[in-house]
């Protein structure tokens, strides 16, 4: 999962349309849509006590690949999977945990399929304004994220150029392991912070 930079002299919309239609241009096939969402919720101020900590975020993700399912993510932390009563769960933790306000960000955009690649690239939103765009790519036969990572580059770059990324974090730390959903919505997390981050301090670079 990757963000990519908005084009020189366009808009978000226009820039994920130039995308979609490398991705067409090479051969691949749209596979219909997906969404991914993150709420933010801290700390309740009663729980902290009077030494001065710091509050705790939590990011509550779903993502319509996994609809049955819904994601909690701690800082630097673990990341729990429930299921998607969890919602309502943490409607009743409201004394330990408060959801943020206007903290919801979310990614929609289209799911392609390119032999054994499924692409999805979609547009990031906070509340009405497109804020970024992000690039999912996930190489199907292989399960451990490093045995494949030169292919899912090879590949990368045939559409992004220049703006291929690195190796995401999540790969470091577990090299040899079997790569899973969570590893998804950890990099989703990590995109999503870096994009509000971009948001709090004016951008020259990018317009």
């Amino acid at each position: 999962v990757s963000q990519m930079p908005v084009a020189e002299g366009k808009s978000v919309q226009q820039t994920v349309e130039l995308l979609t239609r490398k991705l067409e241009i090479l051969g691949a096939e749209k596979q219909g849509t997906f969404c991914v969402d993150c709420e933010t919720y801290h700390t309740a101020a009663s729980t902290l006590g009077s030494q001065g900590q710091a509050g705790k975020l939590m990011y509550v993700m779903h993502n319509s690949e996994y609809p049955l399912s819904c994601f909690a993510l701690f800082e630097n932390g673990p990341c729990l999977i429930a299921d998607t009563n969890f919602d309502v769960l943490m409607v009743k933790l409201k004394g330990f945990f408060q959801s943020a306000k206007a903290s919801k960000i979310e990614t929609r955009g289209t799911r392609y399929q390119y032999c054994d690649f499924l692409v999805k690239v979609g547009t990031v939103t906070m509340g009405p304004s497109a804020r970024g765009i992000s690039v999912e790519v996930e190489y199907g036969p292989c399960v451990v994220a490093s045995d494949c990572w030169s292919l899912l580059l090879e590949f990368l770059q045939s559409f992004l150029g220049s703006h291929t990324p690195g190796a995401p974090a999540v790969f470091g730390n577990r090299h040899d392991a079997v790569y899973g959903p969570a590893d998804t919505m950890v990099q989703y997390m990590e995109l999503f912070n870096k994009i509000r981050k971009q948001q709090q301090v004016p951008v020259a670079g990018i317009r």
